[in-house]
């Protein structure tokens, strides 16, 4: 099997900001697999929070032997594998990855739009301009955060509200603004506290449901989350990949979690195998496309109702 390793940058519309910083274009690395005629694309965001640079991954990657993908780890470099591998297998069957993996007939989800972390006016103004999408995704992380919720919920109303903030809460700081936040509408925080201080989640009320991002990568992880959180975020570069995600999914659909799937700042190429996991989530956030100014060939469709399934063309 023929592997090709390429790394490229797509610019985002304007600068993306979370509490660890600001970038101005998605750096991901694109995986081709060919054999027999045929080839298979996978995308990958090295993400230095978990320890990976663009350098790391590529050299996990060519070091691939062509063995199963379960004795790499979790993460950037066997997610693009393991998506490129099964779009090689939809191409040489000549079948859709969905129903190669027995899944229903996929389609389109409401995906969240996420605003980027400013003053309490850029958000507004954010916010204002995405008014019309049903559901936005609020970028927090600091003390000062009731007033950007605030300052959203002025711009878009109607809007349904959830939010990340990446870390950077206290468990003090969590009780004390979690009922505010619910009362202006706010359905749902990412990751309030450093992973390692979840414990504190379990000993206090949850009146705002807390999802576990940086806490969760791997199905294995569900059973320390037990009690700590009520929803789970499943992204294929936590995950090591679409196989991993389905049964992380599935997994944490038994023991009662809600399943949010979501997405690094990546292209239609990465969303596409994500599309399919999203299925029926109770949140999805795949809009890593709506925030480029430029995207791949053949990219996925976003409309009112939400991103639609790829076409064979870009992936699956």
């Amino acid at each position: 099997m023929e592997i090709d390793v390429r790394r490229e940058r797509f610019r985002l519309q304007r600068p993306f900001t979370i509490s660890r910083g600001t970038r101005t274009h998605a750096e991901v690395l694109t995986v081709t697999l060919r054999e027999g005629g045929h080839s298979g694309r996978g995308e990958c965001v090295p993400y230095a929070r978990y320890g990976e640079t663009p350098d790391s991954v590529d050299a996990q990657i060519r070091d691939w032997s062509g063995g199963p993908l379960e004795g790499m780890p979790a993460g950037a470099a066997r997610n693009a594998l393991d998506c490129a591998l099964w779009d090689l297998r939809a191409k040489r069957e000549g079948r859709p990855v969905w129903a190669l993996a027995g899944l229903p007939r996929p389609g389109p989800e409401v995906t969240a739009y996420t605003l980027s972390l400013g003053s309490p006016e850029e958000m507004r103004r954010q916010a204002s301009e995405n008014a019309w999408r049903p559901l936005l995704k609020v970028k927090l992380g600091t003390e000062d955060d009731v007033p950007r919720i605030e300052a959203v919920r002025a711009g878009a109303p109607d809007a349904r509200l959830v939010a990340d903030a990446n870390e950077g809460w206290t468990a003090d700081l969590y009780a004390e603004i979690a009922p505010v936040l619910v009362r202006l509408g706010l359905e749902m925080v990412e990751q309030p506290l450093p992973v390692g201080e979840d414990d504190a989640l379990g000993g206090m009320a949850r009146p705002l449901p807390v999802c576990a991002d940086e806490s969760c990568h791997v199905t294995a992880d569900l059973a320390r989350l037990a009690g700590l959180y009520d929803v789970v975020n499943v992204k294929l570069d936590k995950t090591g990949g679409f196989s991993e995600a389905l049964r992380l999914r599935e997994a944490a659909r038994a023991r009662g979690f809600e399943v949010m799937v979501g997405c690094m700042v990546g292209t239609s190429l990465a969303m596409a195998p994500a599309v399919l996991a999203a299925q029926g989530a109770a949140v999805t956030d795949l809009d890593g496309p709506l925030l480029l100014a430029e995207d791949r060939e053949t990219p996925l469709r976003f409309d009112r109702e939400g991103v639609h399934p790829p076409d064979p063309a870009l992936w699956g």
